[in-house]
Parts: C-alpha cells; sequence; structure tokens
C-alpha cells in the first residue's frame, strides 16, 4: 500500500482504528521518521481518542484511554537494546482484554510478541511517499498504485 501524504497514512489508520475488534497488536517496523507514530496517532482518533498521541522514544511507553473501555498502549523501543523491566509491562499489556498495543522498534522484545500481531513495515519511497507492507496478517483494503 502506497500513500502519498502524511493526510493520506493519518485517514487510513483512522479508518482501520475505527473498525478493529480488541484485543490487538500491532508491530510497526521501519526508519525514522517513515510514518510509524502518523499510523499510531490515525489509529487513537479511529479508537475515539482525543489526546495528543506523540512519540514514545524518551519515556518508552505511552497510555492513552479509550472511550470504550481500554486503553492504546504505544511502546517505542529504539534506544533499547535489552527490554529489561520493560518485558514484563509489555507482558502485562498484552494480557489486558480491551487493549491496543503499538510496538515500534520491536526487535528486542519479538519473542514476546503473539504470532497474532499485525505486522506493518514502513518505507518512505524516493518521491517521499510511504509504502506499508502487511505481515502476518490480510492486508486491508486502501489506497495503492
Amino acid at each position: 500500500m502506497i500513500f502519498a501524504t502524511e493526510a493520506e497514512l493519518l485517514s487510513f489508520a483512522q479508518s482501520l482504528g475505527a473498525s478493529l475488534a480488541l484485543p490487538a497488536v500491532f508491530e510497526l517496523v521501519g526508519d525514522v521518521g517513515a510514518g510509524k507514530t502518523t499510523f499510531t496517532r490515525g489509529l487513537a482518533l479511529g479508537l475515539g481518542i482525543k489526546a495528543s498521541v506523540t512519540s514514545p522514544s524518551f519515556t518508552l511507553s505511552k497510555r492513552y484511554a479509550l472511550p470504550r473501555g481500554g486503553e492504546l498502549i504505544h511502546y517505542d523501543f529504539y534506544r533499547l537494546t535489552d527490554p529489561g523491566l520493560m518485558s514484563f509491562e509489555l507482558a502485562e499489556a498484552l494480557e489486558a482484554p480491551s487493549s491496543v498495543v503499538v510496538v515500534e522498534w520491536g526487535d528486542s522484545v519479538a519473542d514476546l510478541l503473539p504470532a497474532s500481531r499485525t505486522k506493518i513495515t514502513f518505507r518512505i519511497l524516493s518521491d517521499g511517499s510511504r509504502e506499508l507492507k502487511f505481515n502476518g496478517q490480510p492486508e486491508p483494503e486502501g489506497k495503492s498504485r
């Protein structure tokens, strides 16, 4: 799937969030600036979250209450080669029945993530557009060139 603009990516993720069944787990893979946090922001909007969603790069995790109960829990393990205590927090979050867990840079915790997760690989193309590839789950309907 290819998205020419950030607005297109945001809109797609918002639609996905609005139709999402809980619990759900996403692993987001891609370079810095590829759109992982933008995707998460759109997902949050679709889930009805009004709070501003920002990257948890320095805090490692951020939690947002879902209006219908549960949480969106957003992790960013970019700076973490060994998850240490964060692996316990992540394991607990993955057990929550009404949660959406989003993990950026999940290499260090890949063994904790369920096989049923939706893994999305983000890539910046030469024209500045974003390509998303879905692994482990059927590709949702959306934009492509």
